[in-house]
């Protein structure tokens, strides 16, 4: 059985019971990674048959599997987030719920995730370290639709918990008070629904951060990886409907985490 098929037959059971250096404003953080809105429309779909990179995902968002029930999802009935769709047309999606076993290199997306555990945040910083890289998706305050009520853990995560590995990274999340807005990153307008923005922290180990778009995106080098940081997982929350600049904004994300750990 492949590693794939054996994960999309454990996990999600797993998720049903579970849930699931100093930093500078610098423009070049814009261009390390963001593509033009044509380029990244235009895609790298994968055809059929061609073999795909992996790609790890660890999320609260209901992006592989609704929140209808079991039988939902094994009658194959329930709608396909966006962002799956988007996502399994270039990778091999690899879901995962724990991060205190990584592989020794690759790419994390991280999109809303939950709180992590001390032996995570570990086992995450020290992969990054190694050369890995991450893509962190975080709202300080996410107001996300959910058949769930607040506590149930398979609600996706309202709040940001993440302090720990930011500050070992030399970063911290705080809420943006410009409220809803319009912003920019590399070629791309968006909207942001109460998001947050990314500003320096003390006690950053071996790290250099640069940030842009007023703190709403960031870039550190950590080590030997690089992780790239979103302050705003609205465009994330809504599985129905993001357009071609969500997929293109996501594109772009992932794209910038996986450039060179020394770009600037």
């Amino acid at each position: 059985m492949s590693r794939r098929m054996a994960i999309t037959l454990v996990v999600p059971l797993l998720l049903a019971a579970c849930s699931a250096s100093p930093v500078q404003t610098d423009q070049s953080v814009e261009d390390s990674g963001a593509q033009t809105e044509a380029e990244a429309d235009a895609g790298t779909d994968v055809g059929p048959g061609a073999e795909k990179p992996d790609l790890m995902l660890f999320t609260s968002l209901p992006i592989l599997w609704s929140e209808g029930g079991l039988g939902d999802i094994l009658s194959q009935t329930a709608e396909v987030h966006w962002a799956r769709t988007a996502l399994e047309s270039r990778y091999d999606l690899v879901p995962i719920d724990t991060l205190a076993t990584l592989p020794e290199a690759g790419t994390i997306v991280m999109a809303q995730p939950r709180a992590l555990s001390p032996g995570e945040n570990v086992a995450l910083d020290a992969f990054v370290r190694a050369g890995g890289r991450v893509l962190l998706i975080v709202d300080p305050m996410l107001d996300a639709h959910s058949h769930y009520g607040f506590g149930d853990r398979r609600r996706p995560e309202a709040i940001s918990m993440l302090s720990p590995i930011l500050a070992r990274w030399g970063m911290r999340l705080l809420p943006d008070e410009r409220g809803d807005h319009i912003a920019r990153w590399g070629s791309r307008d968006f909207p942001v629904e109460d998001g947050g923005r990314f500003e320096l922290a003390d006690g950053g180990h071996d790290s250099n951060c640069q940030s842009v778009s007023e703190g709403l995106v960031a870039w550190c080098r950590v080590g030997g990886g690089k992780v790239m940081l979103m302050a705003d997982a609205t465009f994330l929350a809504d599985g129905e409907n993001a357009g071609a600049a969500g997929e293109g904004l996501l594109f772009d994300l992932i794209q910038a985490a996986e450039g060179p750990a020394t770009a600037t």
